[in-house]
């Protein structure tokens, strides 16, 4: 679209799954890998088709709102993942845990985060992870990671504060980003 406002979800939705889906599918992809991106898109837009009689505009943009579902989709395939490894675990010897330790490892670097970043992000609770990763990855501002996912803008400095403090700990002190560009550039 050419310097448009965005389509409203429930006159146009055509037109949202069009300019948005790319990139919402990315964001499955840089936080669950390539594997999973077209299912958690797919589920995106399918609870956003279900919901787009109830979008407010006054609270958020389609593209803020879009991404709020697919935190909420992520995080529903992450606890299901989960589940089933608890599940695997509880089955006794016979599963190989390091091989599936492997697969999810690489999954959360897709985009290249390393082995102890990947482990300090996902050791995060959900909040603080959800709100470092639409940061991140979105390249959201407070008040759009605010109104993703429902918190208030000062939830959001705090998690993210937190977040961070938590992941310079977890890797002696080190800023993950300085690292990254000294690894890639």
């Amino acid at each position: 679209m050419t310097g448009d406002s965005p389509p409203r979800p429930a006159e146009r939705f055509d037109e949202v799954f069009d300019v948005y889906f790319a990139e919402i599918h990315r964001y499955a992809a840089k936080r669950l890998g390539p594997d999973a991106a077209a299912d958690i898109a797919a589920q995106t837009f399918l609870e956003a088709f279900r919901q787009r009689g109830r979008y407010d505009p006054e609270r958020a943009n389609v593209r803020t709102w879009l991404y709020g579902i697919a935190t909420k989709v992520i995080g529903r395939h992450q606890r299901a993942e989960t589940r089933a490894l608890r599940a695997g675990a509880r089955l006794g010897p016979g599963r190989n845990f390091e091989e599936h330790t492997d697969r999810v490892d690489s999954r959360v670097s897709a985009e290249g985060l390393r082995g102890e970043l990947a482990w300090a992000i996902a050791a995060l609770p959900r909040g603080q992870r959800d709100v470092l990763l639409l940061v991140a990855l979105a390249d959201f501002s407070h008040d759009e990671v605010a109104a993703a996912l429902g918190i208030s803008y000062g939830t959001v400095g705090s998690r993210l504060n937190r977040a961070r403090t938590t992941l310079r700990k977890a890797l002696g002190g080190t800023n993950p980003m300085l690292t990254l560009e000294e690894q890639h550039g």
